[in-house]
């Protein structure tokens, strides 16, 4: 089954190893992204509309063939329409930065859900918002504009292909697309907000610049909660493979499970392109660490050089492995998802999306590794299949059809 997909391709380049704390979530990290952050976020997205669970899909055939307890897909192609987990954070950090900055000009309290519903219209017109993306992030930020009824720039980078660039662009956003790579299209953006004092919307931490990504990782923690609902007498997971680029989703995802689990937290393993692999080169070193991107990742989402601040402070806390994988991994992962081969259903994944499973697998196979991370016939695994086809033409060209939800 795994050889007709994946033939001879080493599935993992590379796997670092750090100690991490174990217990209860600890007092450094709640300073960092707290129980009631994420629990705020969650009673916040929860009353969204069209909120609904994203399913949680069973791998039986995969485990079997790996000889693991189970492997579990949390699957985030759907979610609000918007094609991936982003739309949990980006829209989250910018209803807050409205709220925050309106209760600051009226001296009274707005929230949220008051922005959502219109009340302060006239005030959030004057507001615009501004991201740098590749995509999925900046689609979020769009879309929560849009329902808090402000304006938006969004900066892509030349690596970005045009349709990602027209779906921004149909939540109504203005795109501005900048030369480089996704690294080089952060400051731009922050420059420009500061020159015309606009507010930027990031999912990316700096010296600084904490609090939006705070939120958009706090809206993160969604996922795992339910998740956690959803695995119910299977769970909790003993094992979480959380692809990732700045470190957004790993921190936030390892934050959830940590501050709800205490000492049941599950092992966390970070996948990233061996192109752009900066938190394990942070894991390497023991401390953070950017690295230059030379040749863009296929997995556009996860090919970034510079790592989140508050996202390293949590991963170097509560993520002990690193791995990295091959360019020709997530092509071989895409097709194998849609085959529908892994559990019975067709899965329709993007190119970041395919990572954790190529991982998985690669790390499941190899003696060394599988010793190495702790798996076995009683693991229970949980992979964040984190976007769909969000390029449909790229998607198409890949697995050879276009996507079949």
């Amino acid at each position: 089954m795994i050889e007709e997909y994946f033939g001879a391709i080493d599935l993992v380049c590379e796997h670092i190893n750090i100690p991490v704390k174990s217990g209860i979530y600890p007092d450094t990290l709640n300073q960092i992204l707290s129980r009631n952050q994420m629990q705020a976020a969650r009673a916040e997205i929860r009353q969204w509309p069209g909120y609904a669970p994203t399913p949680l899909r069973k791998f039986d055939r995969l485990a079997a063939e790996l000889n693991l307890g189970g492997i579990y897909y949390k699957d985030e192609a759907l979610r609000f329409g918007l094609g991936s987990f982003k739309a949990l954070g980006g829209a989250y950090a910018v209803l807050c930065k409205i709220a925050d900055l309106l209760s600051a000009s009226s001296g009274t309290l707005v929230t949220p859900a008051d922005v959502r519903s219109g009340k302060h219209a006239a005030a959030a017109s004057e507001i615009t918002v501004v991201s740098a993306t590749a995509g999925n992030h900046g689609r979020s930020v769009a879309w929560g504009a849009q329902q808090a009824g402000c304006n938006c720039r969004i900066y892509i980078h030349s690596g970005v292909d045009d349709g990602r660039k027209r779906a921004l662009e149909s939540y109504g956003a203005e795109v501005i697309r900048v030369a480089g790579d996704y690294d080089d299209s952060v400051p731009v953006a922050a420059a420009d907000a500061d020159a015309n004092g606009w507010h930027v919307v990031s999912d990316t931490s700096y010296e600084g610049y904490t609090e939006c990504p705070t939120n958009v990782m706090a809206g993160y923690s969604v996922m795992g909660e339910e998740a956690l609902e959803q695995l119910g007498e299977d769970g909790p997971p003993t094992h979480i493979f959380a692809q990732t680029g700045c470190g957004g989703l790993a921190g936030g995802v390892s934050a959830q499970m940590w501050a709800d689990l205490d000492a049941a937290n599950p092992r966390m393993i970070v996948v990233e392109p061996e192109r752009a692999a900066c938190l394990a080169e942070s894991a390497r070193r023991g401390k953070l660490t950017g690295v230059k991107i030379e040749d863009e990742s296929i997995m556009l989402g996860l090919s970034c050089g510079d790592v989140s601040v508050i996202a390293w402070d949590i991963l170097a806390e509560g993520a002990g492995d690193y791995l990295t994988i091959p360019e020709a991994a997530s092509p071989a992962s895409m097709r194998f998802l849609a085959s529908g081969i892994a559990g019975g259903e067709k899965i329709v994944a993007g190119e970041s999306a395919a990572a954790g499973l190529a991982a998985l697998i690669g790390a499941a196979r190899r003696p060394d590794l599988r010793e190495a991370l702790g798996l076995n016939e009683k693991s229970c695994v949980m992979l964040i299949g984190s976007e769909g086809a969000t390029a449909p033409l790229i998607y198409e060209e890949i697995v050879g059809h276009p996507p079949e939800y």
